[in-house]
């Protein structure tokens, strides 16, 4: 037997399980868990957001901030690589406005990430991207993992080129 929670949308009232609340919630810790990661410079703690076979898209993002990046396959390699090319700065990464989807074992969030750049020995600079996250996302055993992640910017400001180290 469901719990059902009553909730009030701008369409009327919604009743989802409490099985779904507590999932949606751990979808959205998955994202929480990505940006301690960066932001802590903890490999092992980002790692842990991603599947094993996960596929992180950071393209449309960097290319309006001028760089290439490819997308990354693998939760190591995407922690490895998303670390060292972070490893100069001092950062910020804060999830607001999660919107999850569930069906069954996979998820879709959809969020914006304000991140904020400063490189380690000059906080005099810095460069703040507001990025959209779409993010697909899958159960592993009792926690959620991300499959696969897009990351558009919406906006930047300051200097974009603390991001190459310059």
């Amino acid at each position: 037997m469901s719990d059902p929670l009553d909730l009030d949308t701008p369409t009327g009232t919604t009743n989802i399980s409490l099985k779904q609340a507590v999932d949606k919630l751990a979808v959205v810790e998955t994202l929480y868990r990505y940006a301690a990661g960066l932001d802590l410079r903890d490999k092992d703690l980002l790692a842990s957001a991603f599947a094993d076979d996960a596929v992180a898209d950071f393209g449309p993002a960097t290319r309006k901030a001028g760089h290439d990046y490819p997308p990354i396959e693998g939760a190591e390699t995407i922690a490895a690589a998303v670390s060292g090319s972070l490893s100069h700065l001092d950062t910020t990464h804060s999830l607001s406005n999660p919107r999850v989807t569930l069906d069954g074992d996979t998820a879709h969030l959809e969020g914006i990430m304000a991140c904020q750049h400063l490189p380690r020995n000059d906080h005099s600079r810095h460069v703040l991207m507001t990025n959209r996250y779409d993010v697909e996302l899958v159960r592993k055993g009792e926690v959620w993992v991300i499959g696969h992640l897009t990351v558009d910017n919406a906006w930047t400001e300051g200097d974009p080129s603390v991001l190459g180290g310059i």
